[in-house]
């Protein structure tokens, strides 16, 4: 994928500005790894932009909201999260695709969380005017978020996938994952065997990512359960800023439970599955080429990835 395609207009303009400031950094050693590993930070925080912009709102709307304001936080929150998006869209940080790609997240999302507050799996205490039954419209963009990011960080950092399992197998596995959701509450919860499969599933599969000069890979498996983690610290906020709680949070906040994670963990796979539907996942093929065998710093395998022409560290 060329940067043209990568970035949106604006993207393009901040990463020029971006590469002027950093180029002239060493490639190499120390000081050229701190640099690769900003700019993944910084990279990471941009996909986070919504998801990001949503969790301060919550924050801040728990710390600083007047009691005289005539309107609910959850129906701000709500419609703060529209303007958000049409921001995104009108400054041109967030591409048409990725905002279908939310548009869909909200609705799955808020199609599980009229179910799930109807058996009492978690509540929303604040009153509202934007809700179907007991669940306010915010909500929806909550999962919406984790849309969001998996789509922009899929463009963000050029990802390639080497020994990607067929698409219909994984969409088979996305629908089983979600009707998981709702049938354990009345047969038996299959979540065990839904981690193995996943596991077989991707077992082999490696995410292949540009950050700033060279390609990296790691075990796709692996970043499921990173960004799982991180959306579990996520909720945890959101719950202590009273957005949403559990039955145990109804007397006073403690930590959302660590079983949680595995909940999450199959969201993600599902989150990404509906991703890859609007951002088809591209292969990577990798050929091996010994760059240096005297100089540890430069050694390097040529990675040769489909639509790019540049080799790149594979690390």
């Amino acid at each position: 994928m060329s940067d043209g395609r990568r970035f949106t207009s604006r993207e393009a303009r901040i990463d020029a500005v971006a590469h002027r400031l950093l180029d002239r950094l060493p490639a190499s050693g120390l000081l050229g790894g701190l640099t690769e590993f900003l700019v993944f930070g910084i990279k990471q925080a941009f996909a986070c932009l919504f998801g990001g912009a949503m969790l301060a709102l919550m924050l801040a709307t728990k710390l600083f909201w007047p009691e005289e304001m005539g309107i609910a936080r959850y129906d701000f929150l709500f419609l703060a999260a529209l303007a958000i998006q049409v921001c995104l869209l009108v400054f041109k940080l967030e591409t048409i695709a990725e905002a279908k790609v939310i548009l869909i997240f909200h609705v799955v999302g808020t199609v599980m969380e009229i179910f799930k507050t109807s058996v009492g799996s978690w509540i929303y205490p604040e009153p509202s005017f934007f809700r179907i039954g007991g669940v306010p419209l915010f909500s929806g963009f909550m999962y919406a978020a984790v849309g969001s990011y998996l789509a922009r960080v899929t463009r963000i950092l050029d990802m390639r996938y080497g020994s990607y399992p067929s698409l219909w197998a994984t969409v088979l596995l996305a629908l089983a994952i979600y009707a998981n959701f709702f049938t354990h509450h009345f047969i038996v919860d299959l979540r065990y065997a839904l981690f193995a499969i996943t596991a077989a599933l991707y077992f082999r599969t490696t995410v292949h990512y540009r950050v700033f000069r060279f390609r990296h890979r790691m075990p796709l498996l692996l970043g499921f359960l990173l960004v799982a983690l991180f959306i579990w610290f996520a909720e945890n906020i959101g719950t202590w800023s009273r957005a949403w709680i559990y039955p145990s949070q109804h007397d006073g906040w403690t930590p959302v439970s660590l079983q949680k994670l595995g909940a999450w963990y199959l969201l993600m796979i599902l989150s990404f599955v509906l991703v890859t539907l609007v951002h088809r996942p591209r292969t990577c093929v990798a050929a091996v080429r010994n760059v240096s065998t005297t100089n540890s710093d430069t050694k390097a395998n040529t990675d040769v990835t489909a639509g790019a022409e540049s080799p790149a560290a594979s690390r």
